[in-house]
């Protein structure tokens, strides 16, 4: 997801396109959120039954629900991973380096959890960026082999059950007292202390779901990206992409099929509403999620290098180039679009309407970044994340 430090006379342009897609993505998903938090989403959900909001929540479902996350995270193993291998080559590999990296990450995630929204994953992100100096050195067949195992392990559930019950930990205590009305009341109305408070709170609240399933998905795309810059794969795409196509094609054919019997046909199953079994479908349907958002990115190569469409996705790159800015930047007009300091729509828009305000927004980011980086190096966060890890102060103006 991040920019992360490659030499500006040597970036490659897809990735910077791959990361402008993926903010893209992820403020489509998230502006949902955004406009109803996790408690009131199954009432909230259930009122929108027009034609237009039905297909929208299935265009949703289909394309982005559980897709873009991934992406990010490949993005940001990817990236962390080929800073680690040129500085390993100049023998500068330190871990000290990436310490400093991924404390600005934490402190700036937890201050956009406390401040803007609680769905932050850059604090999660920050927490793997201090793996990087022991996963490098691995070899490549055990990079592989950990992702694969991290990302099949079947008992994230019990064994989040099983710390809670050691610690006594109990997540639903943060949200007792947290009635539909109230949360809508804090978040529409305010004061905007009460909705930091409320912030935290359904932080807590969700922090099995962080860390039982996200963190694992995230660790296993980190290792994925590692893999992928190690072994200098961004700079062999167009190989790749000649030699997968057969591969990719019946991967995406049979997990979509399977997305669409899980989706319109399991449901109305017996065999979908025995206990032990539906396990194993939500399960394949994750699965065929992440390959679904992989293969977006194999999708956008293919365009870049096997096509002449090339220049419709190329405005991506911009949004791209300042992908931590832009991250933070849809929190900020989520505060202005829901909050009590803004316009307060908080639970008042349908799911097409958000779907074409993430639309319009991210149209209007690609083109202040491309503004911004007419006169600019760096994105503002990405430079002020550049200096803290450098620990001194780099130009900013071309």
């Amino acid at each position: 997801m991040m920019d992360l430090k490659t030499p500006i006379n040597q970036r490659i342009e897809l990735l910077d396109i791959f990361r402008g897609f993926a903010v893209f993505g992820i403020f489509v998903v998230n502006i949902e959120i955004m406009n109803c938090a996790f408690p009131n989403q199954e009432t909230f959900s259930a009122q929108w039954t027009s034609p237009l909001d039905e297909w929208t929540i299935r265009i949703l479902q289909l394309f982005f629900y559980s897709k873009f996350f991934p992406i990010f995270t490949f993005l940001f193993g990817l990236g962390i991973s080929m800073q680690a291998i040129k500085l390993k080559k100049n023998d500068n590999l330190k871990f000290r380096f990436f310490a400093k990296r991924m404390l600005f990450l934490f402190l700036l995630g937890i201050a956009h959890m406390l401040f803007l929204w609680d769905g932050d994953v850059i604090h999660l992100y920050a927490l793997l960026g201090l793996l990087i100096v022991g996963v490098i050195p691995l070899k490549n067949s055990w990079i592989l082999a950990l992702s694969v195992l991290v990302l099949l392990f079947p008992y994230y559930d019990p064994v989040a059950v099983w710390l809670m019950d050691l610690t006594h930990f109990d997540p639903e205590s943060f949200l007792q007292g947290y009635t539909s009305e109230k949360i809508t009341s804090i978040l529409r109305k305010g004061p905007y202390s009460e909705s930091i408070v409320f912030r935290i709170h359904n932080y807590l609240a969700n922090l099995p779901l962080l860390f039982a399933y996200l963190g694992p998905l995230a660790f296993s795309m980190f290792l994925l990206g590692a893999y992928f810059g190690k072994n200098n794969l961004q700079n062999r795409l167009e190989n790749f992409i000649d030699q997968s196509q057969k591969p990719v094609f019946w991967v995406i054919v049979l997990s979509n099929i399977y997305r669409l019997t899980f989706l319109f046909i399991l449901p109305n199953t017996e065999v979908y509403r025995n206990e032990l079994i539906r396990p194993f479908f939500f399960k394949t349907m994750y699965l065929s999620d992440l390959a679904f958002g992989l293969f977006y990115l194999w999708l956008l190569a293919f365009i870049w290098y096997k096509t002449p469409w090339k220049k419709l996705i190329r405005p991506f790159q911009y949004a791209g180039k300042m992908a931590l800015t832009n991250y933070l930047m849809q929190s900020v007009f989520g505060l202005i679009l829901f909050s009590n300091i803004g316009l307060g729509w908080y639970e008042k828009l349908s799911p097409s309407q958000t779907f074409l305000i993430a639309t319009t927004l991210f149209i209007t980011q690609l083109i202040y970044s491309k503004i911004w980086l007419t006169y600019y190096h760096f994105g503002p966060f990405e430079w002020l994340w550049r200096c803290f890890a450098y620990g001194k102060i780099f130009r900013l103006k071309k």
